[in-house]
């Protein structure tokens, strides 16, 4: 049981930052389907940064910042050229990966081989990893997760509790009468993807260099689209995300367990079933309300 429970924190960590990235950039009216491909480039530029200096750490920030390289690309299109977000979306995830891949092969050439790197070693919080059974699975990690434990607390206070975070979710609801209020909708939208940039690289930078200790074409597997289906599961908030995050991530730890118990069924139906469960949770959950009312909306300045 310690052993699920301990990979279900391990697999919802990368699905969790990119969703968080994707609330706040939601949250401020841009809706980015580009996730899986801001995570792929994370996952490369953490992988690189760590296997060049040893530095896992150095690997995350790195992940983070090419994160940001990334969706600012998305933000130009969508903000400053007003184009289709959806459209542009789709293009980062078809961009992403393959500049990736490219500058991969650059960097090692063409080989059968897989570089490996050093992974992130635990950090377990002294006395608190020795409560029973929640102590190892909550306590004894690396210290990104510890920042993810802090950043959900955080974010719901910042949503919720906040002068600023009202002012940040009156950009995704109403624009115009936000900018009638002097808050500046266009900064606020380049801020909001440079947190989703930042957070889902993070995402991505994890899988490289805490996760598994090497880089490969679909390292990420869809986590992405997994993690943009929690925060509609999610309705928007930053509780229902994380929830919605940590069933997803106990649906990839639970088909872990059942490749080892059933090895005679095909390893392919049991990876099948956190994408089966994302659709399901979508298709009896994820249509009953709508998120932020200018989601999806670009945003003409000279518009009352």
């Amino acid at each position: 049981m310690e052993a699920l429970l301990l990979s279900t924190i391990r697999m919802t960590t990368p699905v969790l930052f990119a969703a968080l990235g994707e609330l706040y950039s939601e949250k401020a009216g841009l809706v980015n389907i580009g996730l899986d491909g801001i995570m792929v480039f994370g996952a490369l530029a953490g992988f690189l940064t760590s296997y060049i200096t040893g530095s896992p750490l150095l690997g995350i920030i790195a992940g983070a910042f090419g994160g940001i390289l990334i969706n600012l690309i998305y933000a130009f299109c969508t903000i400053t050229l007003r184009a289709e977000q959806i459209v542009y979306g789709m293009a980062i995830n078809i961009f992403a990966p393959a500049i990736a891949s490219f500058i991969y092969k650059i960097y090692f050439g063409i080989s059968s081989t897989l570089q490996q790197t050093t992974l992130m070693p635990a950090f377990p919080i002294p006395g608190l990893n020795r409560i029973p059974l929640l102590g190892p699975v909550l306590f004894k990690n690396t210290p990104v997760v510890y920042f993810l434990f802090l950043l959900l607390p955080a974010s719901f206070i910042f949503f919720t509790k906040t002068r600023a975070g009202l002012n940040y979710r009156s950009v995704g609801e109403y624009p115009q009468a936000a900018e009638s209020l002097g808050i500046d909708v266009v900064r606020e939208k380049y801020i909001a993807c440079i947190i989703c940039g930042a957070l889902s690289g993070i995402g991505g930078a994890y899988l490289t260099t805490c996760y598994i200790p090497t880089y490969t074409d679909g390292v990420v597997a869809g986590r992405g689209f997994i993690a943009l289906s929690a925060v509609i599961f999610g309705r928007w908030t930053s509780i229902g995300v994380g929830l919605a995050s940590l069933l997803f991530g106990f649906a990839d730890a639970l088909q872990l367990r059942f490749q080892i118990i059933k090895p005679e069924i095909p390893y392919q139906f049991m990876a099948m079933l956190p994408y089966i469960c994302t659709l399901c949770a979508l298709a009896f959950f994820g249509i009953k309300k709508n998120g932020p009312k200018a989601n999806g909306k670009a945003y003409y300045r000279e518009q009352r």
